[in-house]
């Protein structure tokens, strides 16, 4: 009996949920590798151009428009954020309550960061001056191979299998998806008894059901909901002024050419990765241990993730005589922010699983908007005075992680809302 009791755990690590994580980071390492080398390819392409034509205009001015004008390899490379939000969805009916941290963390670790890093590289690369912009596209491990790999490729074997490469290794992701993972555990076919039954029972309060309209009415009076969207505006302020000025923060502050230290430019960003997956598997720790209830758990990570970068970004413009520790809070600044990870980052698998998906899209909405304005404003603020003004950016964006943190410990929840519960049709 003790077999089949539906509290019985299933296997960690040896598990299939874990193998499908494992399959979605290696998604997301694949995906953030073909977005950063396509930087590496342009600048290799424009290289062998100019060596091989310097005076041929007619091929050279489409290639001079697409760099001067980043957006239009932002619009081609946002499609990756689909991928992103639509493993929340499988999430909904893969990750027990007690694992969606540790899973979620696996699969997507540093995932935020990734993304804003090589959106606003290719504006960085291409605008700036001062061409000192590996600090943006060293994000995370993806970033970070690429980096190192793809320029010995372009120089042994030519820039297009910098594409062949990559594209193949995309190729066997999409074999692995369509081969491995399935819509519910219910349904797949390598499972095993004991973990399929595990999973079901884990969330059979979150039965499937008939498809329904989305309830919009009732989320846009939802609190909680918008206490999510509000710590994701916080969480994206702060992480795009990172990511789009720290190159020119170094550069112009410290006078150091980042190009020099390119390793060290990554640390940040791995640091962000690894606090990613060491946020999930506490956060389940104390979740599975009955230390804290999962709203405290929430709220806790979340205050973690905003308060910890917020203290560090004010504290830089006080330590710029010293590179060590600027360098130090550099690293902390993306480590203690992806903290959030594991607070209202996940919140909508609590709040409302069966939507987790449409909501993540909604709040990256909200991220990208916090993006243009604080990059806007940081722009601003930089350009009428520089030492003031990087104090101002800085304390400025700690006011708006407090403002989203108090909104968040104010109104954030844990329970499935009303809206987002399954119906069950009785007949009499």
């Amino acid at each position: 009996m003790d077999e089949k009791s539906p509290s019985r755990k299933g296997p960690d690590f040896c598990s299939l949920r874990y193998g499908l994580a494992l399959i979605m980071h290696f998604s997301n390492f694949t995906m953030i590798t073909q977005r950063v080398s396509l930087s590496i390819a342009i600048i290799a392409m424009v290289n062998s151009t100019q060596r091989a034509s310097p005076s041929n205009a007619s091929f050279e001015d489409p290639l001079a428009d697409t760099l001067s004008n980043p957006s239009k390899p932002i619009k081609e490379l946002n499609t990756r954020g689909m991928a992103w939000t639509g493993q929340f969805t499988i999430w909904a009916k893969w990750a027990p309550p007690l694992e969606r941290s540790k899973l979620t963390s696996i699969a997507g670790s540093g995932d935020q960061w990734q993304d804003l890093s090589q959106e606003f590289s290719v504006s960085l690369s291409f605008s700036t001056p001062t061409p000192c912009c590996i600090m943006p596209e060293g994000a995370a491990f993806g970033s970070f191979f690429i980096l190192c790999v793809g320029g010995l490729i372009s120089q042994a074997l030519g820039w297009p299998f910098i594409f062949y490469i990559f594209g193949s290794i995309g190729c066997v992701c999409c074999l692995l998806w369509f081969t491995v993972i399935y819509d519910d555990p219910s349904h797949h076919p390598c499972i095993s008894a004991r973990e399929k039954e595990y999973i079901v029972s884990s969330l059979a309060h979150q039965s499937s059901s008939p498809r329904r309209s989305v309830p919009i009415k009732a989320m846009v009076r939802c609190l909680p909901l918008w206490a999510i969207f509000t710590g994701f505006f916080s969480h994206f302020w702060l992480c795009t002024i990172i990511i789009t000025y720290l190159p020119t923060y170094i550069s112009t502050v410290l006078h150091v050419n980042i190009r020099d230290s390119g390793v060290l430019s990554s640390l940040p960003f791995i640091a962000a990765s690894s606090c990613t997956i060491l946020g999930g598997q506490l956060a389940d720790f104390l979740l599975s241990r009955s230390l804290l209830r999962l709203i405290t758990v929430r709220k806790l990570f979340s205050s973690l993730g905003l308060l910890l970068p917020s203290l560090c970004a004010v504290a830089l413009p006080f330590v710029a005589s010293s590179y060590v520790t600027t360098i130090i809070l550099l690293i902390l600044i993306p480590g203690t922010s992806n903290l959030c990870d594991s607070g209202f980052i996940i919140n909508t698998l609590d709040v409302a699983p069966r939507y987790a998906s449409f909501l993540m899209g909604i709040s990256r909405g909200f991220g990208l908007i916090a993006g243009i304005v604080s990059s806007t404003a940081t722009g601003f603020l930089i350009s009428q005075d520089s030492e003031t003004g990087w104090r101002n950016v800085f304390f400025l964006s700690a006011a708006v992680n407090m403002l989203g943190l108090v909104f968040y410990l104010t109104f954030g929840q844990a329970e499935i809302q009303d809206w987002a519960k399954e119906r069950t049709l009785t007949r009499l």
